[in-house]
């Protein structure tokens, strides 16, 4: 079973930043695909990034370039840096973790959330 915890949510103004992480415990190894997604009222769960175990990363192509996902394997640590944010960011974003690791791999384990929310 895998364990996954956010942090780092909150009131931002548009042009802003947050920093998000998500602390990952139980049976989780930097090999596994991670992931947030982000839920707006209203909408479908969408993949925001993704990082495979070797670092590599995949963005939503709304996020690129204003979005950055890290992860820290010794650590279990999973972050998003958000800059440059819009009020159409404004969402609950969700850690989440893949049992496989590579890009198109389903996620199966999800943490609680954490509440975005851009708005001058």
């Amino acid at each position: 079973q895998v364990q996954l915890v956010e942090s780092g949510g909150g009131l931002v103004q548009p042009g802003g930043s947050l920093r998000l992480s998500c602390a990952a415990s139980g049976s989780i190894f930097s090999s596994n695909l991670m992931g947030w997604y982000r839920q707006a009222p209203g909408n479908q769960r969408e993949l925001v990034a993704a990082i495979t175990g070797g670092g590599s990363t995949n963005y939503a192509a709304s996020v690129k370039g204003r979005f950055t996902i890290s992860r820290d394997n010794a650590k279990n640590m999973v972050d998003l840096q958000l800059s440059s944010l819009k009020p159409e960011d404004t969402a609950v974003y969700y850690c989440a973790a893949s049992r496989g690791a590579w890009f198109g791999a389903s996620f199966d384990y999800w943490g609680q959330g954490t509440q975005v929310t851009v708005s001058s």
